[in-house]
């Protein structure tokens, strides 16, 4: 079979002169290697700058780059060959034909690089590209040798020529496996990988040339003479073809190296832009939990405070006025401890979108940490501030729907008006704080505007608070006052109430309600419970000396005290520190302490009770507390509360209330005292229906110990003249009490007890 002047199939002609003595010349053969593996080289950064670049423009030029230094070294290195190739005659080439091999390579070249332009090379994809290739370095080749125009024929056999084809593929393919391997790696190991796909495919494509010249037998037809080469220009020209195709293959090299550099720098410069917006993102959301309630969703209380800065400062230049709202839902606390905090957290969010939906757009609204709210808001008058407040309140009385209950809400309002009221931010909130407090104080599901008493009022209360403090730390200036408890069936007095007092430097003395409140706010009632019982089981054991052997001294319990675990092995300790014995002690308790938490309440009493201590109920019918749970308190006595009897005879209905008291506690097995008993009548009443004591100014208000001695002699010897008055004149007599005016006194001018 003849092509293009190539006998490929044919045999041998039996006439004709063959050209064996045939060489190449081995410098310029290792410089067209050299070529092959520059351009492979170039070839495989191309390949890389076709992978990472995402642009399409970008890829047809690295592409067609790619494919002019494939096409081109391939060719330069057939042709350095070719000029390598000494033989004895004369040999051209055409140009046609040799333009034609460069335009197969590069058409071969292209649709291999267009086949790899993917992120992902697949079976299919190497094949084809494998395929590409090889054809076309087969084709250039046989092309190429078309072209060299001798008076020789050229014969090939038909074995060498098939392995000069498989040789172009399989190198073709070993470089492509290669390739694939490293093509998106980086670092010293793809660098290696690079180069050794280079020098397989350089040796791939100078092992088919050679091949292919292996296969070739030049023929020179029998009659034709033989012209020997005139000149020899081959090393001029091998050198011409290595230098441009070495300059181009350097070029391409240099443009891939800049380029990864400076997608090196794009890619650097947008990890550093991605870094920068995660660090916007990063301070937007910083920013949005640092002012913002990550539950409701409202600003926190230093949004809030920045926010009422720049208004204040705004409404400060503008002679404007603010209204500062400080919110407190009523008896939350119960919605947690009944229903757990995730129902409250609800609860809360539902709370704040009811004050969103009462409050204007302009207006700020806040959670301040619990069921704490603040709204900020600009007004004309304090009438706005009301009528806002107002419409708060009656929406958060909107029926909410919660963990299947439907419940109705309520909230205190203090308000605080700039600028009136203050003219700083704190200034503010802190009168808000203060209005808010008084209307807890009034009962709740209220709102009050701050006034400057209530400034005063707590600016005392801080003052008896750290004196307060001070006077139980050092035990300087409080007191203890006893009221004498008159047991109507011994005629004796058979109890003490210890009522303390406080003797302060500056405005006297001082009754309970003046400090009580103040010590149960800031956590020092269970200190100074612990004191009294202390002092009171210690001036005990001194009358003991003095001859009141047979004498009870009850102590005031505080609900906080009720609820501590130590409260028994503290009452022990008192009793034993005074050498007392249990039954000479009784702690006195009220219906609303007993009931706040019953069930530890009862185990806690029965512990006490165990020690031989006496337990008695203080104001009862003034609480809340049920005769269920009252029939299962380990008690001894029920103290009827002043109320009932202070109008009595006057007022039957409450004989009636007092009788039916006193039947029921009797039917409990509980002993009866009545406090507040101010009159002969109410004393006559009383022991007429089977009270068992009484206390209060009838008998003597509450004294110091050093005047208690002579109280309780009088007190032990009236006896006789009190039942004998209750005898034979209910009327009352005006001289009963003659012999000793104060005590009548005391029923107006003394404090009364706690």
């Amino acid at each position: 079979m003849e092509w293009l002047g190539l006998h490929v199939l044919a045999d041998l002609p039996a006439t004709g002169q063959t050209i064996l003595d045939c060489t190449h010349n081995p410098y310029l053969v290792v410089l067209a290697y050299l070529v092959a593996c520059a351009g492979s080289f170039a070839t495989l950064d191309m390949l890389e700058r076709i992978g990472s670049t995402e642009l399409p423009p970008a890829q047809r030029q690295w592409r067609l780059l790619g494919s002019c230094c494939l096409a081109g070294s391939i060719w330069a290195m057939h042709y350095i060959s070719m000029l390598a190739f000494q033989a004895t005659l004369e040999v051209h080439y055409d140009a046609t034909l040799t333009a034609t091999s460069l335009l197969l390579m590069l058409l071969a070249s292209w649709l291999a690089l267009d086949t790899l332009s993917r992120k992902t090379w697949h079976t299919r994809h190497i094949l084809l590209a494998t395929l590409y290739i090889g054809v076309g370095i087969g084709a250039m080749h046989y092309t190429g040798m078309a072209a060299m125009r001798s008076n020789a024929l050229q014969y090939y056999r038909p074995e060498l020529f098939g392995a000069s084809i498989v040789i172009a593929l399989g190198s073709s393919l070993l470089s492509l496996l290669l390739v694939q391997r490293f093509r998106h790696g980086s670092g010293t190991l793809h660098q290696l990988f690079k180069y050794g796909a280079s020098l397989v495919m350089a040796g791939g494509i100078i092992a088919t040339h050679f091949t292919g010249m292996w296969a070739l037998t030049l023929v020179l037809p029998h009659g034709v003479p033989l012209q020997l080469p005139l000149t020899d220009n081959s090393l001029q020209l091998s050198l011409t073809i290595a230098f441009i195709t070495l300059l181009i293959s350097a070029s391409s090299i240099s443009a891939a190296l800049a380029d990864k550099k400076l997608q090196s720098k794009e890619h650097d410069l947008r990890r550093v832009n991605m870094l920068l917006s995660q660090l916007d993102q990063a301070r937007v959301s910083l920013q949005q939990a640092a002012h913002y309630d990550a539950l409701t969703n409202l600003i926190n209380r230093r949004g809030f405070n920045q926010v009422f800065a720049e208004r204040l400062a705004e409404q400060t230049s503008n002679e404007g006025m603010l209204a500062v709202m400080f919110l407190d839902i009523d008896h939350f606390k119960r919605i947690n401890d009944s229903l757990g905090h995730d129902a409250g957290d609800q609860l809360l969010k539902v709370i704040a979108g009811h004050i969103k939906a009462a409050t204007r757009p302009q207006d700020v609204v806040a959670r301040f940490g619990g069921d704490e709210f603040c709204i900020l808001i600009g007004l004309h008058n304090r009438d706005e501030a009301r009528h806002l407040a107002q419409r708060v309140m009656q929406k958060l009385k909107d029926p909410i729907d919660l963990a299947g209950r439907r419940m109705v809400m309520t909230t205190s309002i203090g308000i605080s008006v700039f600028p009136d009221d203050g003219s700083t931010c704190d200034e503010l909130l802190k009168n808000a704080d203060l209005a808010l407090y008084q209307s807890k104080g009034c009962g709740r599901n209220n709102l009050n505007f701050f006034s400057s008493n209530l400034k005063t009022r707590a600016t005392l209360e801080l003052q008896l608070e750290e004196e307060l403090r001070i006077a139980l730390l050092e035990e300087r200036g409080l007191r203890i006052h006893y009221q004498p408890i008159f047991d109507l069936h011994s005629g004796q007095v058979s109890k003490l109430e210890a009522l303390i007092r406080w003797q302060h430097p500056q405005h006297g003395l001082l009754s309970p309600d003046r400090f009580i409140s103040i010590a149960e706010a800031n956590g020092l009632i269970a200190d100074l419970d612990l004191w009294v019982l202390r002092r009171a089981c210690q001036d005990l054991a001194l009358l003991n000396r003095h001859g009141f052997d047979n004498l009870k001294v009850t102590v005031n319990c505080s609900a906080l005290t009720l609820g501590r675990e130590e409260l028994p092995n503290e009452v022990e300790d008192a009793l034993t520190t005074a050498n007392l014995p249990a039954w000479r002690l009784e702690l006195e308790v009220t219906e609303n302490a007993l009931m706040g938490n019953i069930h530890s309440t009862i185990a806690l009493l029965k512990r006490i009770r165990a020690k031989g201590v006496s337990l008695s109920i203080d104001d009862f019918g003034t609480g809340y507390s049920s005769l269920a749970y009252l029939k299962r308190l380990p008690l001894d006595t029920l103290k009827i509360d002043r109320s009932f009897i202070q109008d009595i005879p006057r007022s039957s209905q409450d004989m009636e209330i007092v009788q039916a008291i006193m039947i029921m506690a009797h039917t409990l097995h509980l002993k009866v005292i009545t406090e507040g008993v101010e009159t002969v009548e109410q004393y006559a009443f009383l022991s007429e229906h089977g009270c068992d004591a009484i206390q209060g100014y009838l008998l003597s208000r509450p004294v110091p110990l050093g005047e208690l001695r002579s109280v309780l002699t009088e007190l032990n010897q009236r006896e006789e003249r009190l039942m004998a008055y209750c005898d034979t004149d209910r009327s009352g007599s005006p001289d009963l009490f003659a012999d000793n005016p104060d005590y009548r006194a005391s029923a107006s001018v003394a404090p009364r007890g706690r």
